[in-house]
């Protein structure tokens, strides 16, 4: 772990960022001469605040060229590509959020498994917010859906050095896989997104009523920001709304927009 004491120990060719730190060259594990063997695009999803009636942030989605779902872009991924396909996808969803327009948040999903040294992995970033003119500020760092994290403390590692470099975080699918409560008494990230599978159907679910409201009454405390996701029907917003979640995702307010900025349904709001 880097510390901005420590600058004038790194190589010459360090980056050095607008706040002090420092990022190193790049560790030995990053091949930067070789291409992916494959191409791919971005869909980008709104997320709303409900409360404030605007488009909070866009969640940048992996997608074929031509529109393919991720599943199809994600089968080629594998332990020989997978930096430079976490590498890749950081630069294109910049690049694309930046040819569109977008002047919202940015989230973009990350390999936890594919990041050797944080803040040298984070080197592409820096230059692909630079380059595109993005502030970094506006970027949402997020674990993937379904990423199979074996070392917790590295993937706190990372989360403290993004935030330390200035970027916001985020857990995904929280309540589902490995994103439980061990890791938040471990990290508090910016954000909790809480796993569809909740979501779905809240409004006729003691259960799930019962866990989302102990998730938010915990996230409050903590000083997190919940974001309900896969929202399909505005039985399920109207509960989560009066549950204390004002941040939404889901196919009631916008689809997944292919190379595009997705238009929220008026009628969602309602």
């Amino acid at each position: 772990m880097l510390h901005a004491g420590e600058i004038t120990l790194l190589p010459k060719n360090t980056l050095h960022t607008d706040d002090s730190t420092a990022i190193p060259p790049g560790c030995n594990r990053c091949k930067d001469d070789e291409a992916l063997d494959f191409d791919f695009s971005y869909a980008y999803q709104p997320i709303v605040d409900f409360h404030a009636r605007t488009i909070f942030a866009h969640e940048a989605l992996v997608r074929g060229v031509n529109g393919e779902s991720a599943a199809s872009v994600l089968a080629r991924v594998n332990d020989n590509n997978r930096y430079r396909f976490d590498q890749s996808c950081r630069v294109k969803a910049v690049k694309g959020a930046a040819e569109l327009g977008i002047r919202e948040m940015l989230s973009i999903n990350f390999l936890p498994n594919a990041v050797y040294q944080p803040a040298a992995c984070i080197r592409s970033t820096f230059d692909a917010a630079h380059k595109y003119n993005f502030p970094k500020e506006r970027i949402i760092f997020e674990v993937v859906e379904g990423e199979n994290v074996s070392d917790r403390p590295h993937l706190i590692n990372i989360f403290e050095e993004y935030k330390r470099f200035g970027f916001k975080t985020a857990i995904d699918d929280f309540g589902a896989g490995y994103a439980g409560l061990n890791l938040l008494a471990d990290f508090q990230p910016d954000i909790v997104k809480i796993d569809m599978d909740l979501v779905r159907n809240i409004n006729d679910s003691k259960p799930k009523q019962a866990i989302v409201e102990g998730i938010v009454h915990m996230c409050r405390q903590l000083g997190i920001r919940v974001l309900a996701e896969g929202i399909e029907t505005k039985a399920e917003r109207d509960f989560l709304v009066v549950s204390g979640v004002s941040l939404f995702q889901g196919y009631l307010f916008c689809k997944p927009a292919f190379q595009a900025i997705g238009q929220i349904d008026e009628t969602a709001w309602s």
